[in-house]
């Protein structure tokens, strides 16, 4: 090849790593940018030029880089074994004391000279005065010559007048704890590396120690930033962000044995943050940067850590957080994190976590990963290691993953996850029913008492996930009747409509189950109904109205039932879809529809009246339905199951439903069989 000969190590390319017109590529696009923002160690930028992604590195391969290039020297510093818990030690400690220093009784009892006991049996007892041939002892007490061993008080038998009666010899030492049987002095109590637990502490007390040596904790420096940040919730409005990222990062770093240093959000300004970089990394051990590290015009992080320091990797091949930054300033970690909430999370797990421990003494723990068959299909990119959040449970022995919101700001797919799967760069997606790698949030043992639970949503799922363990995934009525046939759920929320009939439910069981015994559980009857603004602005009255050119609609997914139920009514008018703005425009929930009309991006959508109600807004009845549960008929018999018809008849959950509002609860609980 016909290559430049300058630089070639440039950012960690090598000549040897040169082998495709992409690396050619990569590699002339390194050194352009290298020659264009530096001239005598200053930069030469237009602060409002957009960013351009320079690495797409394998996330090893960017972390042994990283690592490689700090020269971390981890420091210590004394202290009180008694403030000592979960603190690692710097070096092994050694008792300077034995314990128990002295010989002590084990039991309490009567303290003898063995010799003297010699003979005593049931037919030929023997009588022991005290003060003289045995003296009355207490656990712990010290045991003193000539005695040598301790008879249990309850093998006594009182004589009165300072006599004692015994029916069996002592042997030497018995029932004695001899001077170090739990502790010697000089032996190891803990290993260095050791984080310190509380038996422990009795352990390195009980062996005379006062104080330890201890890593020091690094402390990390955290700085959000954006324009659009703001710390005060009572001034949020449109525009702005609560800043939650970094409350996040600062109990995670204390999670990990760091010590957090917090900094109020910098806006957009390149010299403003250049500033508040510098005396980061100043005042601290790592410094983390949030947001900024992407390729807005507003993104400076990249450029700043290049002008103070070097920039080591931006951009690595993990979705979500591909804009992470790696770099160096005066010596100390500065690491540019992307300020969507999972991405953040996922990036500080990834490569600050592991930081910490180095500091501290600590390696990297390795996580539990399980064998998973995935609910839905998941699609990815060969460009990137993709980790997606997943609910997990076991039905019939099969551990099942369903994939939760893929959003790398959506921060409850992270806090409803029971584990998060991970698809390889060299793959492109898994098929439903294909096999998935999960590394674990939960334990197992809670994951095989959680019900599964597949299909519609409703609101009503999440009282009774509070009430029992269910794991719910938001697939629709249709895609819960193919995860029940695939074998992949306990339950299958569903509301299906009958185009011919007008009923729910049982003609599409027969349909897609024939010849197998199922079973539907009565669930709730609910309102589905257009959801409006309040006051209905736009007099919205019927079907007919959504084909208006002032109107947006917002649609749920294909195989909703609430899809099913609008299609049903547009058929029955002669309705063209195609002439409904915004028909093509889908969401996973019901609330998902309230929070668009909400927020004003849609007019109107089906949905329940409970999400209508919970965001305030108001509701244009259309249609009583039934909301139930697809179940194998054979499943009706496991714990999980019985447990969900006990909790849909409590009188808690109803309760707790008709706060909502716009439910009813006729047969609920009873089952139909469909054959």
């Amino acid at each position: 090849m016909n290559l430049p000969t300058k630089d070639l190590f440039t950012k960690g390319l090598l000549l040897k790593d040169i082998k495709t017109k992409s690396d050619i590529l990569q590699l002339r696009f390194r050194m352009a940018m290298m020659n264009s923002t530096k001239r005598k160690g200053q930069i030469i930028m237009d602060k409002n030029k957009r960013n351009i992604y320079i690495d797409n590195i394998d996330v090893e391969e960017a972390k042994k880089v990283y690592y490689d290039k700090l020269n971390i020297e981890p420091q210590w510093e004394e202290i009180d074994v008694v403030n000592s818990l979960g603190r690692v030690t710097f070096e092994a400690i050694y008792a300077k004391v034995s314990s128990p220093n002295y010989n002590a009784a084990a039991m309490d009892g009567i303290l003898v000279d063995s010799s003297n006991t010699l003979g005593a049996t049931e037919v030929n007892p023997k009588i022991l005065e005290e003060g003289k041939e045995f003296l009355y002892i207490n656990t712990g007490n010290p045991v003193v010559d000539p005695y040598d061993g301790v008879i249990m008080i309850e093998d006594v038998i009182e004589l009165g007048e300072g006599k004692v009666q015994i029916l069996k010899a002592a042997h030497p030492w018995q029932h004695v704890r001899p001077i170090g049987e739990d502790i010697v002095a000089t032996e190891m109590v803990v290993p260095s590396k050791h984080k310190v637990r509380p038996i422990d502490i009795g352990a390195l007390i009980s062996g005379g120690i006062e104080k330890v040596k201890v890593y020091k904790k690094p402390r990390i420096g955290i700085l959000p930033t954006g324009t659009e940040i703001i710390e005060d919730i009572k001034k949020l409005e449109t525009g702005k962000i609560i800043d939650s990222n970094s409350r996040v990062f600062e109990a995670l770093v204390i999670e990990d044995g760091g010590i957090p240093n917090r900094y109020s959000p910098i806006e957009d300004d390149y010299e403003k943050l250049k500033k508040a970089v510098l005396k980061g990394v100043e005042e601290n051990d790592i410094l983390i940067i949030g947001a900024g590290s992407s390729a807005g015009s507003k993104d400076y992080t990249v450029n700043i850590i290049e002008e103070l320091g070097e920039v080591v990797i931006h951009g690595v091949a993990l979705k979500p957080g591909k804009p992470t930054i790696l770099g160096i300033i005066k010596g100390k970690p500065v690491i540019g994190i992307p300020g969507y909430p999972v991405s953040a999370y996922l990036v500080f797990e990834t490569f600050v976590t592991p930081l910490i421990l180095k500091y501290i003494g600590l390696k990297e723990e390795k996580d539990t990963f399980v064998n998973a068959i995935i609910s839905k299909k998941i699609t990815s990119s060969l460009k990137n290691r993709e980790l997606v959040r997943v609910n997990l449970g076991y039905v019939n022995d099969k551990l099942i993953a369903t994939p939760l919101s893929s959003g790398a700001g959506v921060t409850m797919s992270l806090v409803k996850a029971d584990g998060i799967a991970i698809i390889p760069q060299s793959l492109e997606g898994i098929d439903a029913g294909g096999i998935v790698n999960v590394r674990l949030l939960k334990p197992l043992n809670q994951i095989k008492e959680t019900l599964v639970s597949i299909g519609s949503h409703d609101i009503i799922m999440d009282i009774i996930g509070d009430m029992m363990k269910l794991t719910s995934g938001h697939v629709g009525s249709m895609g819960g009747i193919l995860s029940t046939k695939r074998g992949e759920c306990h339950i299958a929320p569903i509301h299906l409509l009958d185009m011919e009939t007008g009923k729910y439910n049982v003609s599409y069981v027969k349909r897609y189950f024939p010849g197998q015994k199922m079973a539907i559980i009565k669930g709730v009857k609910r309102h589905q109904g257009f959801i409006v603004g309040r006051g209905n602005p736009k007099d919205i009255k019927d079907f007919s109205d959504l084909i208006r050119e002032d109107i947006v609609y917002i649609n749920r997914q294909r195989g909703a039932g609430t899809r099913i139920l609008l299609d049903y009514h547009l058929n029955k008018e002669n309705i063209d879809p195609s002439n409904i703005k915004g028909y093509d425009r889908e969401m996973t929930t019901h609330m998902a529809v309230a929070t668009a009309v909400k927020t004003g991006s849609a007019t109107t959508g089906l949905g329940t009246y409970s999400a209508a109600k919970a965001l305030n807004l108001d509701f244009i009845d259309i249609a009583y339905e039934d909301y139930d549960f697809l179940v194998p008929f054979e499943l009706l018999e496991d714990d999980r199951v019985k447990e969900f018809i006990k909790t849909l008849k409590s009188d808690e959950f109803k309760e707790r439903v008709e706060v909502l509002g716009g439910y009813g609860f006729e047969n609920i609980g009873k089952i139909i069989v469909v054959e």
